[in-house]
């Protein structure tokens, strides 16, 4: 059973649950999650849930009729998400919005062998090493590793590239020296059954890879992630890696079934090995690919820069070339699936952060467009002169910018008070899961009308804007008769006006651009509305170490949500109620379709956080717990200073 406790709970309420718990021979984990505590009970014994309902501390009493308990749906019914962090202050995790790749050679054979692979498979696009330096082989007599020394060059390898390390572990025996170089245990096929190992293992609390076994059942495999769970970790990645079957085309048959069969079974993130299901290299790249398109977090295979040389699994092997193919037709799957591929920050990026630690160098906050976009006004009216303004060409590029740590915070327009709201950039955040909304702010928009020197009203054919500013401005373009033509952003129109040199041509834009590219104002004022406002957002990452929560000391004042709704009659108005019961004024709710997911929407809002309310952290994280008794896959986008 799983056991929700109050928040207000004493130590004493939650001591007398356990007692009561270990007295009836259950075993007990506690799992502290961010809005919620729990206990997971599990044992031989049935015990009648009524008898700890009742006990003082407890919220409410989940049973739990699977034999695998903690990996089951019932136990977490949202997706879990495995945080493995690297050594560049960055945090890759697996499930969740993001694809991950893991790549590498099949054995640690040299130092060489390892440094060329990291880089190879760095540059294309894995975020991590794997590599065996204990390996199990159906002959006595095949390469069995380099052992330590093997872990040592891994290690080295992945250091040098950012990339944490994951290796197989094959005996209990060996844990001891495998957990000073090993960030991502790997348990093989040979040893999915192997409870001891996975008991021990489960006891480190570490990430581990499980892989299925040669004729494992899909609940037998479940029941050997319960052995991690319930000794210890919650960090369990399920890896199909292919089932014997009587086909002998393939070295094994890779079940990519089992990916929505495990989806609506278990939490636990799905990756996939095409490598040892295919075991012939020119077969695994469309399976690497079908695994992601079936559903699958992430891949993991094997790649060699020599495979002709290699002492284990040479004919599986991919070349770098072919993995750095795969990995460009995965980044091209990943919209099309609602999803991005998570990429290393890059080892520039990271000496930038270093440096500007040790300089006091200003950070970085990118906006789309040029230089003069009413993006660049917005940064210099949030952030003073406390920040670099540097230039991007689309909204997508902002958050990739920022997820990146090429910029360290990005300014996103949101809604317009006349043209509405700007969907990609609501598309945009709920795709990456790992940026925040830390700040926000209103700008009035004032357009005027920019040519170059000797144009008029009379002289213009064409006039360039975004299309956000056109929209805005519809009413003084009807009564012109001009060509409108789109641009990525306001100051782009004024740039590409001052480079065509023509007085057929005009922008819509900021009147600070006529000074920037040489320009005259036509007229100013030319928006439909005077009280004419665009809100931006302020994003940040949070999957590094030291994320930035909020900007500057004010106190926040709001935040933004996305939720889904459960396919029921009256879900959105329970959903709504919630809110209302809160006193939560809601000033924004927008929906919009989930890739991949037809007739299925998020729902976007923003609430505004009472004055009186003394720690809006913990009141909006209650709240978000309560959300989600009613809705489904409730998140927290920021809660920020607007």
């Amino acid at each position: 059973m799983v056991i929700v406790l109050k928040k207000d709970i004493s130590t004493s309420e939650k001591e007398n649950i356990k007692s009561l718990l270990a007295a009836r021979s259950l075993k007990i984990n506690e799992l502290k999650g961010e809005e919620s505590t729990v206990f997971a009970a599990v044992g031989k014994l049935a015990m009648d849930v009524r008898e700890v309902e009742v006990l003082p501390g407890v919220e409410k009493v989940i049973p739990i009729s699977k034999p695998y308990k903690m990996a089951s749906r019932e136990f977490k019914p949202e997706n879990s998400i495995v945080e493995i962090p690297n050594n560049r202050g960055q945090i890759i995790r697996v499930g969740g919005s993001r694809l991950v790749a893991i790549a590498g050679p099949c054995a640690v054979e040299s130092r060489q062998q390892m440094l060329d692979a990291a880089k190879a498979v760095s540059a294309s696009g894995a975020t991590m090493l794997r590599g065996g330096a204990y390996k199990p082989r159906t002959s006595p007599y095949s390469f069995q590793g380099l052992g330590e020394e093997g872990l040592k060059y891994l290690k080295e390898a992945g250091e040098k590239y950012g990339l944490p390390v994951v290796t197989e572990i094959v005996a209990s025996e060996y844990i001891p020296v495998m957990k000073d170089y090993v960030d991502v245990y790997q348990v093989g096929a040979r040893n999915m059954q192997n409870f001891e190992l996975l008991k021990r293992l489960g006891a480190l609390g570490k990430p581990v890879i499980l892989k299925r076994g040669l004729s494992a059942t899909i609940e037998e495999w479940l029941m050997s992630a319960e052995y991690l769970l319930s000794s210890g970790t919650d960090k369990v990645i399920l890896c199909e890696r292919g089932i014997r079957t009587y086909e002998k085309a393939t070295r094994n048959t890779l079940d990519l079934s089992a990916i929505p069969v495990l989806r609506s079974m278990t939490h636990l993130p799905i990756i996939v090995d095409p490598s040892h299901a295919l075991g012939v290299r020119d077969k695994i790249p469309p399976m690497a690919l079908a695994s992601i398109a079936a559903g699958a977090d992430g891949i993991i295979v094997e790649v060699h820069c020599h495979p002709e040389q290699a002492l284990s699994d040479a004919a599986q092997a991919l070349y770098p070339a072919q993995f750095d193919k795969i990995m460009r037709d995965i980044e091209s799957l990943a919209p099309v699936m609602g999803k991005e591929v998570a990429h290393i920050r890059s080892v520039d990026s990271q000496k930038k952060a270093n440096a500007e630690k040790i300089t006091h160098k200003k950070p970085i906050c990118v906006f789309s467009g040029m230089k003069g976009a009413y993006a660049e006004q917005a940064i210099e009216n949030f952030f003073e002169d406390s920040v670099e303004a540097q230039t991007v060409d689309s909204f997508d590029e902002i958050f990739q910018a920022v997820v990146d740590g090429k910029a360290d915070y990005g300014m996103v327009p949101i809604e317009n008070s006349t043209a509405g709201s700007v969907y990609n950039n609501y598309d945009n955040l709920t795709r990456y899961e790992d940026i925040s909304i830390v700040g926000a702010l209103t700008l009035r928009i004032q357009h005027s009308l920019l040519a170059v020197k000797g144009a008029s009203l009379e002289t213009i054919k064409n006039v360039y804007s975004h299309p956000q500013g056109l929209s805005q401005c519809s009413n003084f373009l009807k009564s012109q008769k001009w060509n409108a033509v789109d641009t990525v952003s306001t100051a782009t129109a004024a740039a590409l006006v001052a480079e065509k040199k023509s007085t057929e041509n005009a922008a819509i834009c900021n009147a600070r651009n006529a000074k920037i590219y040489g320009l005259e104002v036509l007229k100013e004022g030319v928006q439909n509305e005077q009280n004419n406002y665009t809100r931006f957002v302020v994003i940040a990452a949070n999957h590094i170490e030291e994320p930035v929560k909020q900007w500057g000391e004010q106190k926040p004042n709001m935040a933004s949500f996305v939720f889904t709704t459960k396919n029921e009659a009256g879900a959105l108005y329970d959903a709504l109620g919630v809110f209302k019961n809160a006193s939560l004024s809601m000033n924004r709710l927008e929906s919009r379709p989930i890739a991949g997911k037809p007739w299925k929407y998020w729902f976007y809002c923003d609430v505004v956080i009472p004055s009186e309310c003394e720690n809006p952290v913990e009141m909006i994280t209650a709240f978000s717990e309560n959300l989600k008794k009613v809705a489904e896959d409730v998140r927290i986008l920021g809660i920020y200073a607007e």
